[in-house]
């Protein structure tokens, strides 16, 4: 796969049926909106249980930096995952499980590890970053350096800003399920919750380590 950090603008083709990725796509567009080009293929028709030929469906060529996939046929998934493998473009396919091993596939969007290998957007969206102060027990600011690319992370930070910062701990994982747009009935059979609630657990972790960090430079200072 290619990192594309270094480059000023990275171009991103998100692949959904359905509208299924808009809020991503505003997520992206609202909070690193002039770092990315967003080209966007909808598939809205309806299609058949298995399709053998997907020719009809996806693109001839791309030309792209980064594929968001979010498509709901397994067959288009595989074949646009296999499309990118031959090219050397890296696909995110959050909640997917394909054989393969080239597509990201983390189970929720903002469970994308910092280490992908997706250039500006890997730097952005994913495992949430925070930077907090705190002065006499509140959260006096709360900073997103990386966050969930549907915008979740930058709205329940805003929500507990100004919080008591135990109250704030306990709450930045509510206040992320309740903007997450996740599906919440699609609930993992092993670990017994839904992207929702695990969105909300990757938050509330992000949170503690930026409290550690937050409390190590006032021990500094």
């Amino acid at each position: 796969m290619t990192d594309t950090t270094q480059r000023s603008v990275q171009h991103i083709l998100v692949v959904q049926q359905k509208e299924r990725g808009e809020s991503k796509i505003q997520g992206i567009k609202e909070h690193c909106g002039d770092r990315f080009r967003i080209e966007i293929l909808d598939i809205e028709h309806p299609l058949p249980p298995v399709i053998d030929d997907t020719s009809a469906y996806l693109p001839s060529s791309i030309q792209a930096d980064l594929v968001l996939d979010y498509l709901l046929h397994p067959d288009l998934s595989m074949d646009l995952a296999e499309m990118c493998a031959q090219k050397g473009i890296p696909v995110v396919a959050s909640g997917k499980k394909q054989r393969g091993g080239w597509a990201l596939t983390p189970p929720v969007c903002c469970a994308l590890s910092p280490r992908a290998p997706c250039g500006q957007y890997g730097r952005f969206f994913g495992y949430p970053r925070f930077e907090l102060d705190v002065s006499n027990g509140t959260l006096s600011s709360i900073t997103v350096i990386r966050g969930a690319p549907c915008g979740a992370t930058w709205r329940a930070a805003a929500a507990v800003q100004g919080w008591p910062v135990n109250e704030a701990l306990e709450g930045i994982g509510l206040q992320t399920q309740f903007f997450c747009t996740a599906d919440p009935a699609n609930w993992d059979p092993i670990g017994g919750k839904s992207p929702v609630h695990l969105a909300a657990d990757l938050h509330c972790s992000a949170f503690k380590e930026a409290l550690k960090r937050s409390s190590a430079r006032t021990f500094q200072e």
